[in-house]
Order: C-alpha cells, then structure tokens, then sequence
C-alpha cells in the first residue's frame, strides 16, 4: 500500500538521494546492497515504523541517513525477523525458515550448546553447529548442522562479486560455515564464528579471543570505532568490482548496535545530559552509548549512500535494502527504563520475546526506477523472503538448491505498491535463551504464528496459548485466546502444520523425556 509520509525533522529534498531516482538500465543486472544492524529495535531510529507517528522513541534518536533512505524508497512497516542473531542470519542465508534448518538459538564453541540449563523442558538436539556449505564432507562440518546452497554462492556463480563485511555468525567456532568464504563470498571483512565484538575500540583492538573482531590489524592500536573502519574496507572493496563493471553483492552486516556499549565519541556528547520524554529522566551512560551506536551505523549508511551518490551510474543501478536481525535488548540490565515496556515501545518486550518487540524490524528499500519515494507498504516480510527476493532483483531463475526454500519473494509488492498479499509467518525457538525465562514477557521455548491480524503465541513449557490482535493492541497487552477460542483452535492447527511441514523439532519435558504436544494438542 502507497502511504506518504513527512518526517518532522526531515532532511526534505536536498537531501534526499537525487541520483537513486534515475531509471536504472534495464540491460544490466542490478547491484544489491543489504546493510544489516545487529540487535536494532523497530523504533531506534529517527524514522517511524508504526502508523507514521512519531514516538518518543524516534526523538531520542538521530538517524538523518535513515531518513535519506526513507525519502528516497518505500519502508515495510511489518517487517519480521527471528527472537535471536544466529537463526535470522542462517534463515537470510538459505531461505529457510528457522524450525527447518533447526539453528533455533545463538551459537558459538563448536559442539556446545547456548542453552541455558533451568526450566522444566530438556530443548531438542537443535544444530548448535550453526549451517554448512553443501560442499562439506567432514563429520566435524556435518555433525549439528543444516547443509545449504548460500545465496552469495548463487550470485557469484551468476557473475557477481560477493563482498561480505562485519558479523557473520553464520557457524560455530572451527567449522568450515564460520568462514563467510565458504557460503560463496569472495570477500570476507571482519566475519566470524563470534557474534559480537570484544570491543569497537581500535585501541582496544576490537576485542580478544573468541570474541575478537579478525582481520583488522592495520587499525589496532588507533582511536578509531569498529562501525567506520568496517565502513571504510567495505566502500575500498566495492572499487574492484565498479573498476571492473562488475555487479556487486555487498553484504554489509553490523556489529552495531549489538552490546557491549563502548562509548562512540563522536556522537555520544549530544546525548548527554538530555531529558527524555519516554523515561520522564536525563538517559544515564548506558543509553547515551546505544544511542551514539545507533548514531554512527547511521553514519555508516551515510557513507555509502554518499559513496554511490558520487557515481550516478552506479547510483543508478544499485538496489538498497535496509533491515534488523532481531528485536533490540528490553531488560533493565542492560537498558534504562521499565524492562519489556519502554525499550521498543509500543511494541512489548524485546530480543528474545515472542512478542512483536522481539520479532518487528525496520524495512526499508529503495530500488531506482522501481519503488516510489517517500512511501510505505504494510504487507508482512519475514527474513527468509529476502534470499528469493535478491536472487529475483539479480534477474536470476533456474537456479537450485541443496534446501528446501521457504521464503516468499516480495519483488512483486516493490513493482505492484498497491497489492496485498496474505503471508503466514512461523517463529519458533524450541530453547532456553540464557538472559531471561519469563514466560509472561514471551521469553523461554515458545513457537509463534501470524496471519493478518492475528498473533497466536505458543509457550511449550506450560502449553499455553495467547492470543493478540496486533493492529488493535500492539502492545499485545490483551490476550484474546478465552474470547476467541475458534481462531485460537484455527490457528493452532495451522502452526502445527506449518511446524509438521517443516520438520521441526520439540523440547521434551524433564520429568518424562517425552516430547511435548504440538499447538493443537496433537503428538
């Protein structure tokens, strides 16, 4: 659906990018860019996602090249992602819905599960391993894994020169899929088994150990934050491939703004001393330090957005997509404010949740001579869509494999703005995430379905289901399961199919180690 929209504090024309407007050359592939931001909340940013309206949320955050984008492309206001880094990465990666390639939860050590170890349900041999390139024959690389055909294999065998720069996260530790080469990029900045960085100070190194930011030796030592240096070898690597006039796929995947808070200070002074309306008190450190995160990946975009506008032939024919891994950090340990409530308000809850402040990311995309400016659309995405919606903006078809693609491509809504489509979308996370087992916030082994309106929550620990009609009530804070009890058992039987479709596995209870019921209630 076409909706414009006029951001208060704007950058209004001038800045608006002028030469992503021009009618790409149909004759020649597009170049793909996917910037991608770690653990960003829906409402982290100066750009509104919910309704047009501009929440409190949206002043504390200063995202000017956000807005740029917004200008210039269309933004999904029901974008959706996996609770968790791991499982959204692996599902952008195959085109695989999470409960089909069994990566439900973070990983890290190779053969060591992240569960935590309280509750009353054992989770399943889940793939702690992370995903493989199909290629592997090792029973190191094939025990606990998901075997796949990676979406940069596919462009590059096609003629596209794959960059991949910052986190990867894509296989644990010693494995041949902790490497982003071997899923077909031919460039690799910064990516590892680690899912997040020691440090985003140069003169910390970025980090030591397991946790180490590799391959970023030259700016050891230096008062520089990992956000630019990552920016500045990403815009270096896209000259071969424009020198050469060669499409380009770059994967350009943030630490940012994924903890530890380490002061940006470039950008923290202004947010220093500031009274919040939200939280009714100045932000303590902890807040001025996300905020200046947020800040520099806005910097970040930026400086390829002013990158591409000093080539206006390249400009011209390069596609931009914006979009979050999962919802942004909502407890108090580490953010200010009451905990599942303010952080990515209105929605509830946070990375990690059932709720849609787990799972609702900002969209955005901008494709000269395709999307309209200025302009919104609210039909639902779900992360795994994007591997068949880059492989179909490429212009390439036939291809096959080794998985089973679950993802629906959304080039049709970038073409048709008016259309709408109906798109069930699946979650589930039969786990035990470490920080938090609430299960009233959503947290704890849960799978999840939507379809319209409707969010139907699973909780596999005490079989509970909870029903929320988000576009009434996106603060999900009335459940709907005892009013509607013939939608809940409706949907209840769809998740259930969809998790049989899927092969997915259960989490048993500890007192029997038999599996638990399925969302209707079946074995």
């Amino acid at each position: 659906m076409r909706k414009k929209f006029t951001l208060g504090n704007a950058l209004l024309s001038a800045c608006c990018l002028s030469s992503l407007s021009l009618h790409a050359q149909t004759a020649d592939r597009p170049n793909i860019i996917l910037f991608l931001v770690d653990d960003m909340g829906w409402q982290d940013t100066s750009v509104p996602f919910y309704n047009d309206s501009v929440m409190p949320l949206n002043r504390r955050y200063h995202t000017p090249n956000m807005e740029r984008l917004a200008e210039a492309g269309v933004r999904f206001t029901r974008a959706y992602a996996c609770p968790i880094s791991t499982p959204t990465r692996c599902s952008l990666m195959s085109g695989m819905n999470a409960a089909r390639h069994r990566v439900t939860n973070w990983t890290l050590d190779y053969d060591k599960r992240t569960d935590a170890e309280r509750g009353d349900i054992v989770p399943p041999e889940w793939n702690y391993n992370g995903i493989q390139p199909d290629t592997v024959t090792s029973t190191h690389d094939r025990k606990n894994t998901t075997l796949i055909t990676g979406l940069p294999e596919i462009l590059r065998r096609n003629g596209y020169y794959t960059i991949h720069c910052g986190k990867a996260h894509f296989g644990a530790i010693s494995t041949t899929g902790a490497d982003p080469s071997a899923f077909g990029f031919e460039v690799n900045i910064g990516g590892g088994a680690n899912g997040a960085p020691g440090s985003y100070l140069g003169t910390r190194n970025f980090g030591q150990g397991k946790w180490a930011v590799k391959g970023l030796e030259k700016y050891h030592g230096q008062d520089i934050f990992l956000s630019e240096v990552l920016t500045r070898e990403a815009l270096s690597a896209l000259e071969k491939p424009i020198a050469e006039k060669k499409p380009f796929y770059l994967y350009m995947s943030h630490y940012a703004v994924h903890a530890p808070y380490d002061e940006d200070k470039r950008f923290s002074g202004k947010y220093r001393n500031r009274y919040d309306e939200q939280l009714k008190d100045t932000l303590n450190e902890m807040e001025i330090h996300y905020a200046a995160l947020v800040e520099g990946m806005d910097k970040s975009l930026g400086d390829i957005l002013d990158f591409l506008q000093k080539r206006p032939e390249v400009a011209s024919n390069t596609i931009l997509l914006f979009m979050s891994d999962n919802g942004g950090q909502a407890l108090n340990n580490v953010r200010q404010g009451k905990a599942n409530r303010d952080q990515n308000y209105p929605a509830r809850a946070g990375k990690g949740s059932a709720f849609m402040g787990g799972v609702r990311e900002p969209m955005m995309v901008c494709w000269p001579g395709v999307t309209e400016k200025n302009t919104t659309n609210d039909n639902p995405v779900m992360i795994e869509d994007f591997f068949p919606t880059i492989l179909e903006m490429a212009g390439i078809s036939g291809y096959t494999t080794s998985q089973t693609v679950d993802g629906k491509s959304f080039v049709h809504l970038l073409k048709n703005p008016d259309e709408k489509r109906e798109r069930p979308i699946l979650w589930h996370f039969p786990n035990l995430w470490g920080e938090t087992q609430n299960k009233e916030e959503g947290y704890g082994a849960f799978s999840a379905y939507l379809k319209g309106n409707y969010h139907l929550i699973y909780h596999w620990e005490n079989r509970k289901l909870r029903l929320y009609n988000i576009k009434e009530d996106i603060s999900e804070q009335n459940d709907l399961s005892a009013q509607y009890p013939d939608i809940v058992k409706a949907l209840a039987k769809e998740m259930t199919d969809e998790l049989k479709r899927c092969k997915a596995q259960r989490p048993s209870l500890k007192t029997t180690g038999k599996r638990i019921a399925y969302p209707d209630g079946s074995l």
